[in-house]
């Protein structure tokens, strides 16, 4: 058979059951007629059915004399029947999704070749050989509309398809329709040959920057009119339809997308491709808006490709990936964490976005990997089956029979993650009444189908439960349950004394010690230790919370205490008082550091005198928590015991290193300068490295001021923080009797130790303190550092010049706490332009270019009011110019370049030049040439432009 006649075998298997109320032949007749029949149809079905009525009549074979079958002749009625079903399609604004619909593969096969002919593509030439930014706009339309619909072609023939039903078999029915079918698995096998070149082609088009033009019905009548008008003509005018670039980007990145997404059930690399291309759709589509006409993509569709491929192709950082709990749960299962399921689970209990199905499907995958014999899967399995039996209970659903499997056995671990789960996902504030109710009916259950006492107890007082259910509902319940079995008396109310509950003694102190826990205030916390110690006496209940921690050298003062509730009590005040100091809750760290001291002092003078210290150390933290926010200096009263701690000299006292810290800090930070030089005993500075540190640093505060020739306290302070700073190393002789070299160690012939050192910094705040500390490990580090990229700070020149013995600093540590040192000083003021021109150094000093750029330009903005002024020469320097040009230039922002250039106290013009001539400028070139005000480099840009 021959194509032309399987050609009309196609279109009349096409033909519609009723056809239109005019016939082809009138419109062949009088052209004009088609365009008012079009107007008359708001549907789109009427005009699709007689594009298949001019095709078929156009492909319909001829017989010769001898009754041989010939292709259709190529006389004006086929022409003019094609080119009506083109205006036809015109009409629909060549809409595929409403092609089609109706058309069959074969047609549309026609339908679409026509159009790439009158369209003047390169007969015999390969569409992916063909540069498309050289075409006329509607040549490039037409095979950007051909190889569009091919992919979607080859993604619609893999999806399974229902067979029509037919009636009584007739053989020229079937006939006609095998022959259909053959041809068109005919066509899908080219089109599925030609997939990859298809692809080529719609991904060239993203390279495309002007916008489209189709034909319309008036293009198509000029082209006939005059058959020898050049293509391009027509095509670069606005006679034709116009369809924006992004437009028919967008179209084409989500048929690339389908396509990708297809491949990937053989090709698993695709999927990656498909989940670029849907989010470049997405971002077309938000960027187009909802009224483009040509531009109709499935929103709800492009949601689901894009869920999909977040799951088949996980981004590299999964970070993106995890923006749903579909994608989130994916993520776990990939990464064996399957701990991290539960709380997604529990967060879906509030939103409710995971189906009933989904869950159970999860549940059951689950439990089928449990059975390898994993016994962590175990306990993931029974809280994933938690998790969705308290989202049947808020729902008002059936419980699974999972769950009441799983609490034929109630344990406390299982009750304790019950009632986590309830509680989290159910946020009384937002719930429902309906869902309030339900989940106090469950719970109401839970405590009749519970057994053991201590577990109903569990559920009774927790507080979930309390405010459920009302005081009546919660009494009614209690005697019920006392009716069930005497032994039970549960209060109704939060248990406030304990004399009532005779039934467990275990119980009664479990839910004392919870309370123990909880409480800060000392009065309550007495209390509770008095009913312990009447309950037991063979308990020590400072151990009942592993979070209740005392430095060792007071825990062992403590722990001989011989009466274990006075023990007990003072070990617990000072470890809550402690903890509520590191969580900033000064009041009532206060509170019980001042109930303790009335405590000790009536017997132990050591403690007395520990519990002085720790409320000094907390004042001090006050003052400092305060200071942010106020400029006022401490009160005199508070200066004077933080001198009389560093003087004090009481012996057998235990000390905390962290309060000479903080003493000498706080001096230094309030510039108590004039005490640490001139006051402070002599014996003191020599048994406290802090104090030594803090003096040498208020010396050398002082000093600045002074001429260079009075400044012998810096020289003290830079021999000091090398000898912190040094190594030492470690000798072995071997068996030979030679002497080898083992490792080298931290020095431990400075003062303190580096990181000693560092946490001491970390608590200054002064400027001036800071600026020299930085401007100290600044010159050590350019000493020790062989790069020409020396780091600049404020009062460098103070410090010596050289180190005699540069092998024996570690010069890798000196470098870290530099930037550590810098970074935290940029925590205390963001606005110090040295500081920040010091950080700016330090990244350019390690090429890391444009984080060296950004705090160049905040150095100069925090000193000009944000450029409103001009920058000081002192900040802006030829030097710091020039390495901001060089940062431009290694970003390849060369625009950039020209206009630092112009900055220079010498323009230097060859380097604005060698910039302007580059091609790969990564800024926006053209907003930059505003900004340029050299007269030379102005002409040398008109030259070149």
């Amino acid at each position: 058979m021959t194509a032309e006649v399987a050609d009309w075998e196609a279109t009349t298997g096409s033909r519609p059951c009723t056809p239109p109320q005019a016939s082809w032949f009138e419109f062949l007749l009088n052209e004009p007629l088609l365009e008012q029949h079009l107007q008359k149809y708001c549907s789109d079905s009427a005009p699709v059915q007689l594009i298949v009525q001019f095709l078929e009549q156009a492909s319909k074979p001829s017989l010769n004399e001898q009754n041989q079958v010939q292709p259709p002749p190529d006389n004006r009625r086929n022409r003019t029947l094609k080119r009506l079903a083109l205006k036809v399609a015109a009409h629909l604004k060549w809409d595929l999704d409403i092609l089609e619909k109706s058309l069959t593969v074969p047609v549309m096969n026609m339908l679409l070749n026509e159009l790439l002919c009158v369209s003047k593509v390169p007969a015999g030439t390969k569409h992916v050989d063909l540069d498309l930014s050289s075409l006329p706009p509607t040549t490039v339309m037409a095979i950007l509309l051909y190889n569009r619909w091919a992919l979607r072609t080859v993604v619609k023939s893999s999806f399974p398809v229902k067979q029509p039903k037919i009636g009584p078999p007739q053989l020229n029915i079937i006939t006609q329709m095998q022959q259909e079918k053959e041809l068109t698995d005919s066509i899908l096998k080219v089109l599925k040959e030609q997939t990859e070149d298809s692809i080529l082609v719609l991904e060239a088009a993203f390279h495309l920057k002007k916008d489209h033009y189709v034909h319309t019905v008036r293009t198509l009548d000029l082209l006939a009119a005059e058959p020898g008008i050049t293509n391009g003509e027509t095509e670069c005018s606005t006679a034709g339809l116009l369809i924006h670039n992004e437009e028919m980007q967008c179209l084409v990145a989500y048929d690339l997308g389908a396509i990708f997404y297809q491949q990937g059930s053989t090709k698993p690399s695709a999927y990656e491709k498909a989940r670029l291309n849907f989010l470049k759709t997405t971002e077309l589509l938000s960027r187009i808006g909802p009224d483009s006409v040509h531009c109709m993509i499935d929103k709800k569709k492009l949601a689901g490709y894009c869920q999909a491929c977040g799951v088949l192709a996980p981004p590299a950082d999964l970070g993106t990936l995890q923006t749903t709990p579909y994608g989130k749960i994916h993520c776990y299962i990939t990464l064996g964490n399957y701990w991290g399921l539960i709380d997604v689970l529990l967060e879906d209990n509030i939103t409710k976005s995971l189906p009933y199905h989904f869950r159970q499907s999860l549940l059951r995958q689950l439990f089928q990997k449990a059975q390898t014999g994993s016994s962590a899967l175990e306990e993931i399995c029974f809280r994933v089956c938690i998790c969705n039996a308290v989202r049947d209970v808020l729902e008002g659903q059936v419980i699974g029979v999972r769950f009441c499997q799983l609490f034929l056995k109630p344990t406390k671990d299982k009750i304790d993650f019950l009632l986590e789960a309830c509680s989290k996902s159910l946020r009384l504030e937002l719930a429902s009444e309906i869902e309030k109710r339900n989940m106090a009916v469950f719970l109401k259950n839970l405590c009749w189908s519970l057994e053991d006492l201590q577990l109903v107890f569990m559920v009774s007082s927790h507080e979930l439960f309390m405010r459920l259910l009302k005081d009546e509902e919660r009494k009614l319940l209690l005697d019920q349950m006392r009716k069930r079995s005497p032994r039970v008396n549960l209060c109704t109310k939060p248990v406030t004394t304990f004399y009532d509950i005779p039934a467990s003694a275990s119980v009664s102190i479990g839910q004392l010690e919870h309370q123990l826990i909880l409480s800060v205030e000392p009065r309550r916390i007495r209390e509770i230790l008095i009913e312990l110690h009447g309950m037991t006496s063979d308990r020590q209940f400072w151990t009942v919370s592993s979070k209740w921690e005392v430095p060792a050298v007071y825990s062992s003062v403590i722990l001989n205490i011989k009466d274990n509730l006075t023990r007990d009590l003072v070990y617990i005040l000072m470890a809550k008082g402690l903890h509520c100091s590191a969580i900033k809750n000064f009041v009532h760290a206060k509170q019980l550091f001042s109930a303790c001291l009335e405590l000790v002092t009536e017997f132990s003078p050591k403690l007395r005198q520990v519990m002085i210290n720790e409320m000094l150390l907390l004042d001090i933290y006050t003052q400092e928590a305060t200071a942010a926010n106020s400029v006022e200096r401490p009160p005199p009263e508070l200066v004077s015991r933080v001198r009389g701690y560093l003087e004090m000299r009481i012996p057998d006292v235990p000390l905390r290193q962290v309060l000479g810290e903080e003493c000498v800090a706080f001096l230094l930070n309030w510039r108590e300068n004039e005490y640490l030089t001139l006051q402070v005993p002599a014996s003191l500075t020599q048994s406290n490295p802090y104090v030594k540190m803090g003096q040498l640093l208020a010396a050398t505060c002082k000093e600045l001021l002074g001429p260079k020739e009075s400044r012998r306290t810096a020289k003290d302070l830079w021999e000091t923080v090398v000898q912190i700073c040094s190594l030492s190393s470690q000798q072995k002789r071997g068996n030979d009797g030679r002497v080898s070299l083992i490792k080298q160690r931290e020095s431990t012939l400075g003062i303190m130790y580096r990181s000693e050192l560092l946490s001491f910094i970390k608590k200054l705040r002064e400027p001036l303190v800071l600026t020299i500390l930085i401007s100290l490990f600044v010159k050590l580090h350019n000493i020790g550092d062989d790069i020409v990229n020396d780091i600049s700070a404020e009062h460098i020149s103070i410090w010596p010049s050289s180190i005699p013995n540069l092998q024996s600093v570690d010069f890798e540590a000196v470098a870290v706490t530099m930037k550590e040192v810098v970074n935290y000083a940029l925590t205390i003021n963001s606005s110090n332009h040295s500081w920040l021109s010091t950080q700016a150094d330090i990244y350019f000093a390690t090429n890391q270019y444009s984080a060296a750029l950004h705090y160049y330009l905040q150095a100069g903005a925090v000193c000009s009011d944000f450029f409103n002024k001009a920058v000081p020469p002192d900040v802006y320097t030829d030097q710091v110019l020039k390495r901001m040009i060089k940062c431009c230039s290694l970003l390849n922002c060369h625009t950039q370049v020209a206009v630092f250039c112009q900055f220079l106290r010498d323009v230097d013009y060859m380097t604005a030049f060698k910039a302007l001539q580059e091609q790969n400028s990564h800024d926006s070139m053209d907003s930059y040439y505003d900004y340029i005000w050299d007269v030379t480099i102005l002409e040398y840009l008109t030259c070149i432009l």
